[in-house]
């Protein structure tokens, strides 16, 4: 059992944020669990993102009801490119991304077939509950896809990339760049074995990269670097964040931003329960960052800490 506590220590000493740690400390301490239904439903997410002017996917429709299935040619009348995700989904689960048509049947964004037969399953899986948190019955939400950034070409395998920043009392904490791959079937899903890069907040480039928890510097799939990219809008990534931070009321916060090549950074979705992988992509703990925070709060007055907020947006 030494080993145990051995480990511990160094991992206290690195200032690793545990799950535990995070549940209690700031989970629990930071976020209402009133607030919770808000992020964990895209299609509010989305009505919110309305309201406070925050650019988001738009969304083409939304299928609440087994009825609307037999409506399927109608809804989706005219759309060749598109992404069908659960409103309350989470790991990427569920997530169907099209990326054309050919008469009735569509292409997936790997190029592979996708019958109506197919397409009218899966969204009878979506609400079913299958994908959603908690397997509780759920809908399905027909989104604009993102258009991949020229920055990203040479980084991404048959995905978009996106950006996770964790933001703790609306200030961030850590962001980390996630890209797809071959083995995580085109997905920036960590999880699925895409690669995650830990941004400098500052300048906003990567700094350290891993895939499988493994330390990288080349994107497997196309040979090209990974670390010292640079993402592109990353001020306005920041300030897109701190405002949807503010706007939901979550004192502990994960916001996923995509860059779009026509509209720059859209948000995807929050989520009020973010990973720890953030640590692994960038080579360090969160929990030193955290108490930077609570420190610098502590010492900035309110109204000066306003302004800040201001001219930072």
């Amino acid at each position: 059992m030494l080993w145990l506590f051995t480990a511990a220590r160094r991992l206290a000493r690195l200032g690793i944020l545990g799950m535990n740690e995070r549940n209690a400390a700031f989970i629990l301490d930071h976020n209402p669990r009133g607030k919770f239904p808000l992020v964990d439903d895209k299609s509010r997410m989305h009505r919110l993102c309305r309201d406070i002017g925050v650019p988001t996917p738009e969304v083409y429709a939304e299928v609440a009801s087994y009825s609307q299935l037999a409506r399927l040619p109608k809804l989706l009348e005219g759309l060749t490119d598109f992404v069908i995700k659960p409103a309350r989904g989470s790991a990427g689960r569920g997530v169907l991304v099209v990326s054309g048509r050919d008469g009735d049947a569509f292409r997936r964004h790997d190029g592979s077939a996708l019958r109506p037969e197919e397409l009218r399953q899966h969204l009878s899986d979506t609400l079913s509950g299958m994908f959603s948190l908690g397997g509780q019955p759920d809908s399905a939400i027909v989104q604009q896809r993102v258009t991949l950034h020229p920055a990203f070409a040479a980084v991404s395998h048959k995905g978009i990339p996106d950006v996770r920043v964790i933001l703790y009392k609306n200030e961030p904490a850590m962001a980390m760049l996630r890209l797809p791959t071959k083995e995580s079937g085109g997905r920036a899903n960590l999880h699925q074995g895409g690669i995650g890069t830990g941004i400098d907040l500052d300048t906003g480039i990567t700094h350290h990269a891993v895939q499988r928890n493994r330390a990288i510097e080349i994107h497997p799939d196309t040979g090209r670097p990974v670390v010292g990219l640079r993402v592109p809008g990353w001020r306005d990534v920041l300030a897109l964040s701190r405002k949807v931070s503010k706007a939901v009321g979550l004192g502990y916060l994960g916001v996923d931003v995509v860059i779009d090549a026509n509209h720059g950074p859209l948000l995807l979705e929050a989520n009020a329960r973010p990973g720890l992988a953030i640590q692994i992509a960038n080579g360090r703990g969160l929990l030193p960052r955290l108490r930077e925070i609570d420190e610098m709060l502590a010492r900035v007055p309110e109204p000066a800490r306003a302004w800040r907020e201001a001219v930072a947006a």
